[in-house]
């Protein structure tokens, strides 16, 4: 009767153990796997390829990074796979908008108008700028706006927080990801590139620039171990 019991027990507490495997997040997949795919090493050798003294180098962190994945937990959560292609599809495009994390706002970005008047529920102030800054370069008012109002700042009347705040910067380059690129990774790289900025580069537009981010995507794929894939060009 006693062991019968115990099974009893037991039979009881697995359903339990189930639920707190299911709650507990990423502990099968999703942030934990993607801290353990960007580790130091994988971080800092992006850094260390900007050259120079670059203002890029004190301001972008891991932890930083990691901090800000927190509030997107679909970030890297598929297979392992998976998860280790959108590690490399995202900071391959980051490394090659920032110069592997060398510059935190857009080269003479301030001289440029990146105000659509036409978004009239986010409008520009005519004070502040709305050009490039941060891992993805956030761009226009209606981006600045609508991040702002997702991450929890004022994105049209402080922009520049994106560039002072590295918590932040990172969760604008995230929320950017989530809502624009994240759901056409199943197309393969080409997508990503095509969902940032297919206008200006894809169908021939700058083969340069298409080329440099897949040399970044397929760089870092071998540095994970793991094939890049189709498509990879737009």
């Amino acid at each position: 009767m006693a062991a019968l019991g115990l099974k009893k027990n037991l039979l009881t507490l697995i359903p339990v153990v189930i639920l707190a495997l299911v709650l507990v997040p990423g502990k099968v997949k999703g942030q934990n796997s993607v801290a353990d795919i960007v580790t130091d090493d994988f971080f800092n050798g992006i850094l260390n390829q900007a050259s120079g003294d670059c203002p890029g180098k004190s301001f972008y962190t891991r932890a930083a990074f990691l901090s800000a994945l927190s509030s997107y937990d679909q970030f890297g959560s598929g297979s392992a796979d998976e998860s280790k292609r959108e590690v490399a599809a995202f900071f391959a495009n980051v490394a090659h908008e920032t110069g592997s994390l060398c510059y935190i706002e857009e080269i003479n970005g301030a001289s440029q108008d990146y105000c659509d008047e036409t978004y009239t529920q986010y409008p520009c102030n005519p004070d502040k700028k709305y050009y490039g800054r941060g891992p993805l370069q956030l761009t226009w008012n209606y981006n600045y706006g609508a991040a702002g109002n997702s991450i929890g700042f004022d994105g049209l009347n402080s922009p520049e927080t994106v560039a002072t705040d590295p918590v932040i910067s990172f969760k604008t380059a995230l929320w950017f990801w989530m809502t624009n690129v994240h759901q056409v990774l199943n197309q393969g790289f080409g997508a990503t590139i095509r969902a940032i900025n297919g206008a200006i580069e894809c169908n021939g537009g700058n083969p340069g620039a298409v080329q440099s981010r897949i040399q970044y995507y397929t760089q870092y794929c071998n540095q994970l171990g793991v094939a890049p894939g189709d498509n990879l060009s737009c």
